[in-house]
């Protein structure tokens, strides 16, 4: 890689996961977890309906989230990652100990 790719790289992926809630709707999903639109909102209380909707629309558009729909009465609409989703797991846990290093020595 050149620095020019690798900015490129980090460019492409910084837009992917843009927006206040992505990555806590991802950590919500990590595990092969499924849940359901009202079990995220549940689990995410500060979040609006809107722009819980938004994100997982995005998300889904950009191939990290899979979007299950029951066709039942009344309807039920489920989430989870990809695999692609579920492979964030590991670079995301990469930066969380990065970011607890950097808490330790301060």
């Amino acid at each position: 890689m050149t620095p020019l790719s690798a900015a490129s790289g980090v460019e492409n992926v910084l837009r992917i996961l843009e927006g206040r809630w992505k990555l806590v709707i991802l950590f919500h999903l990590f595990g092969g977890k499924v849940l359901r639109f009202s079990d995220l909102e549940r689990a995410i209380p500060a979040i609006s309906q809107k722009m819980l909707i938004q994100q997982l629309r995005q998300m889904e558009a950009d191939g990290i989230v899979r979007r299950i729909v029951h066709h039942q009465v009344p309807p039920k609409v489920e989430y989870c990652l990809t695999d692609w989703g579920q492979a964030l797991c590991r670079a995301l846990d990469a930066l969380l100990k990065w970011a607890a290093l950097r808490e330790a020595e301060a």
